[in-house]
């Protein structure tokens, strides 16, 4: 397993989009046989997905990162850990022992229209990036617990499961067997949205399970709190973005997260700090292929 973190002087880089560099931890069970590091070669936000991704990267731990770029860790098999602080080598050792959880993104608007704000749109595929000071991350998903409150034989150890996602439809909306490589994460670590991983918990190698979870078990429901409207001159560059784009805030913190354009007019823009599969119902094909 290949872990990397976001890297600056030694400790764990805030801001995953912005990182200049990673630490590159290749592990062994629970030991770091070696480690190196490395530049990201002039990507940034959801193209860094598939730069690590190509170096064989398992797992991201990351101080703030917004929803697009997780999706695009998802897409490509890559775990993520955020809201990690301090030390990078402490934070990969916390994690191998099972003891760093992932934070998610923690939610506190307040008042937008005193703070101050850029935009910056279009970016490739239309996307927009969005900083600023909006005083809250927002979004993050069920799974996100400090210890889990389910129990099981595989919570605590490193599984590797392939999974197929469908909507109610039956439309698929991610599939590991599409990529060939299974997923892998530390289970019971909230590394995963909380019904996958309360599954895993108690499966075997070699088993497949058909599972159905409701928005509380996924990505919870959507928070009217979570939508907030601005001036478009209080928030500059917002004037090139387009209904559907995604633009990325920054919280008091300095962690980035993600917001989608849902409504816009000469004078105000909407913004929804919701996660995309917020309110979803999600149904899942799981097979574990190997517990460590």
């Amino acid at each position: 397993m290949k872990i990397a973190v976001t890297y600056e002087n030694g400790e764990v880089f805030q801001h995953f989009g912005k990182t200049e560099m990673f630490k590159v931890y290749t592990v062994s069970g629970s030991n770091i046989v070696s480690t190196d590091i490395i530049g990201n070669e002039g990507t940034g936000h959801e193209a860094l997905a598939g730069f690590l991704a190509d170096k064989g990267v398992d797992v991201v731990i990351c101080g703030g990162m917004g929803g697009g770029a997780q999706a695009a860790l998802l897409e490509a098999g890559i775990a993520a850990i955020s809201g990690a602080t301090g030390s990078a080598d402490e934070a990969v050792a916390a994690f191998l022992r099972g003891e760093l959880k992932s934070q998610g993104k923690n939610c506190d608007h307040h008042d937008h229209e005193e703070e101050e704000h850029t935009c910056n749109c279009g970016g490739e595929g239309g996307e927009c990036e969005c900083e600023g000071n909006c005083g809250g991350g927002c979004g993050g998903c069920a799974g996100c617990h400090a210890e889990p409150d389910f129990e099981g034989p595989n919570v605590g150890k490193t599984c590797r499961t392939h999974y197929r996602g469908t909507f109610n439809d039956g439309t698929v909306f991610d599939s590991s067997y599409e990529r060939g490589e299974p997923l892998e994460f530390v289970c019971g670590a909230g590394m995963m949205i909380h019904g996958y991983d309360k599954a895993v918990a108690t499966m075997n190698v070699g088993e497949s399970i058909d599972i159905h979870l409701m928005p509380e078990e996924a990505y919870g429901q959507p928070n009217p709190n979570m939508i907030v409207t601005f001036e478009i001159a209080n928030l500059p560059g917002s004037e090139s973005c387009k209904l559907g784009d995604q633009v990325y805030l920054y919280d008091n913190s300095g962690r980035p997260f993600a917001v989608t354009v849902i409504a816009k007019d000469d004078k105000n823009i909407t913004l929804d700090a919701n996660h995309q599969m917020a309110g979803k119902e999600l149904n899942f094909h799981i097979e574990l292929v190997s517990v460590e």
